[in-house]
């Protein structure tokens, strides 16, 4: 028989199980296409190809991809997200700054370089948070063999990128309630801006601001399309509605393009307009395919490593590469002194695929000796080459 005593007895709480947080599942096809954009800028900026913007628009890729973590990120509290999409940009742009700059100054840059000593200082201020495009030395000794004299200019060439994706950064918050308020007309905004610039309708004076809105017009629509991915707002319209629409966007962009000079040397980059509309319908339609891979499809496992690799340094690579290619073309440029190379062999020595190959060695280089800044920036543990190895060896050993 049961007594008082026992139905009265409390019964010991037992303590839940503390909750551990799932880290978030990375999209192997948004791995695939970033690493993709980072190897075609690469490759543009050494060949000079014309036609490689067209077939791959990197520079729109990248930028809706950033958007659509953007917009998942956002999920917080906007000052908290922002603070941490500045704290992963800045170090890897400051760790440049701080050599390239320093570089500048021992080879005679000097305060008076932009006009007044004043604006020289304040100027700098831009290697610390590029609100504006950071300066950088016109002409410089260089040193022989090794760097031209154009290699400042080479180094901060990228660095446009990096102002327009802060600035695009501090804009989400806006963007985002913006998208989910209107979101037809927030994603097509940029591309309005682009076509008031093209046609005259809109003229600025100066050169820093048109410049920062001239980046907004042409890849702004990119970045919202990456949010309104993430928001799920192509979700909502029928399926047939994006296969129909964006071929005839990109052909007018194309036509666009055709129609006002474009060449090798005058690409898609030194058209906005045409960028644009090339960039958003390119940008719709892979958005449109977007499978969701949490693992990767067997044709392409064998690239695991080297796809994570890309990921995990793409700020590395991106702010380096265009001096890794200055370098590599200098050195490779050296063996035209010899005779035997320059008789026998001149079809070797005007070979671009040799450059490029050198190019990668040299940033693969720049990944282990600058690459740690990123990780520093993300609040992790350097690591020299982070393509996904250790940490799956690191998980069959605790198995």
């Amino acid at each position: 028989m049961t007594t008082s005593h026992e139905l009265t007895t409390p019964t010991p709480e037992v303590a839940p199980e503390p909750v551990r947080r799932r880290a978030p599942v990375r999209d192997r096809y948004f791995d695939l296409l970033r690493a993709l954009a980072l190897f075609r800028v690469v490759f543009y900026h050494l060949m000079g190809w014309a036609w490689l913007p067209v077939v791959f628009p990197s520079m729109g890729v990248m930028f809706a991809l950033a958007g659509n973590l953007m917009a998942r990120s956002l999920k917080r509290p906007a000052p908290e997200v922002v603070r941490g999409r500045l704290r992963r940009l800045l170090p890897p742009l400051w760790l440049l700054g701080a050599l390239g700059v320093s570089g500048m100054v021992l080879q005679g840059w000097r305060p008076g370089a932009e006009g007044h000593p004043g604006w020289w200082f304040a100027h700098l201020g831009f290697w610390i948070l590029p609100l504006s495009d950071p300066p950088y030395a016109g002409t410089l000794p260089g040193v022989h063999g090794v760097l031209g004299p154009d290699w400042a200019a080479e180094l901060a060439g990228p660095l446009w990128y990096i102002r327009a994706y802060l600035w695009f950064v501090l804009l989400s918050p806006v963007l985002l309630r913006a998208l989910k308020a209107i979101p037809w007309i927030t994603v097509l905004s940029p591309v309005a801006l682009a076509a008031a610039f093209e046609f005259g309708h809109l003229q600025l004076p100066g050169e820093r601001v048109p410049s920062a809105l001239t980046d907004f017009s042409t890849f702004g629509a990119c970045w919202i399309l990456g949010m309104a991915h993430q928001q799920g707002v192509l979700r909502r319209i029928p399926r047939y509605v994006v296969p129909s629409v964006a071929p005839l966007v990109a052909g007018a962009g194309l036509w666009y393009a055709l129609t006002h000079g474009f060449r090798q040397g005058h690409d898609l980059d030194d058209i906005p307009f045409a960028q644009s509309l090339w960039s958003l319908a390119t940008v719709l339609l892979l958005l449109h395919i977007s499978p969701v891979w949490t693992e990767w499809p067997r044709l392409l496992r064998p690239f695991d490593r080297l796809i994570t690799l890309l990921n995990s340094r793409a700020v590395t690579i991106y702010l380096w590469h265009n001096l890794c290619i200055l370098v590599a073309s200098t050195l490779w440029d050296q063996l035209w002194r010899y005779d035997v190379l320059d008789e026998r062999c001149p079809w070797l020595l005007e070979s671009p695929w040799p450059v490029l190959a050198l190019t990668w060695t040299l940033i693969c280089a720049s990944v282990v000796t600058f690459g740690w800044a990123e990780d520093l920036a993300a609040k992790r543990s350097p690591r020299l080459w982070p393509d996904g190895r250790a940490r799956r060896d690191s998980r069959h050993r605790a198995v």
